[in-house]
């Protein structure tokens, strides 16, 4: 008898160790440090990260980072004024995170409610053409999970299709950092392999933006959530967050 409840008690420790597993968001990120093959400085927008992060973390979810060859990268884009900004800075711990970033074949797209692809430039190198990375998230969005992005992380999601064939975002209201705002005149933007608002467009996406910008601009399609630049992330984090908590995935 004593045998049978102790065999009960762990079968529970596990079922519970097991959700408690489930309640994970995976930010995606790239290992780039220049634009394409210049000498130019790129990274992964320090904000888009750590606004986003301290939303989830504080929502009871855990977040793991995935970028296409897994350890360091590069973060850039920091305001050391802003004091959510300052307290991930000094934090070491989390700092360490970036140094030992996941590859794509140590993720199981099962233990994930959410991906959010995070921006900078670094976002538009590595990760839109990386396959295995874009398997996990059709995996995650299939399984009734969310597609998030903010800024230039949507070049992401610019080749994710589902299993019929379709974009992610085929019809549907997407946005991410409009052309209207680059400066395509610069040595930056000619390294870019694409523009995020024209791939969007031609792959049947409705691709739209606030003109005013740096406004916290968003949009919410279903289960694809995206944002227009930094300032949206926090709207991102908590939209994702809000849907998760609605279907019952928390």
């Amino acid at each position: 008898m004593k045998n049978c409840i102790v065999s009960f008690l762990v079968f529970f420790l596990l079922l519970g160790a097991s959700a408690s597993s489930q309640d994970k968001i995976l930010f995606v990120t790239s290992n780039q440090s220049t634009y394409g093959d210049t000498t130019l400085k790129t990274a992964n927008h320090f904000a888009e990260i750590v606004l986003a992060y301290d939303v989830f973390i504080k929502s009871g979810y855990q977040v793991d980072f995935v970028s296409p060859e897994g350890g360091e990268i590069p973060i850039g884009y920091i305001n050391t004024s802003d004091p959510i900004q300052k307290k991930y800075l000094d934090d070491l711990d989390f700092m360490n995170l970036f140094k030992n970033t996941y590859s794509p074949e140590a993720i199981n797209a099962k233990d994930y409610k959410a991906v959010y692809y995070s921006g900078g430039g670094a976002a538009m190198f590595g990760v839109p053409e990386n396959k295995a990375i874009q398997d996990i998230s059709r995996k995650i969005y299939e399984n009734t999970g969310i597609v998030s992005a903010i800024c230039h992380g949507t070049a992401g999601i610019v080749n994710l299709k589902l299993t019929n064939g379709k974009y992610v975002y085929e019809e549907k209201e997407v946005n991410g950092f409009a052309d209207a705002f680059e400066n395509k005149n610069k040595a930056y933007y000619k390294t870019f392999p694409f523009s995020i608002e024209e791939a969007i467009t031609k792959n049947g996406g409705n691709f739209t933006y606030s003109k005013k910008g740096w406004d916290n601009h968003y949009i919410v399609d279903g289960r694809l959530i995206t944002g227009q630049d930094p300032t949206a992330s926090v709207s991102v984090a908590k939209q994702v967050v809000a849907m998760l908590q609605k279907t019952n995935h928390k």
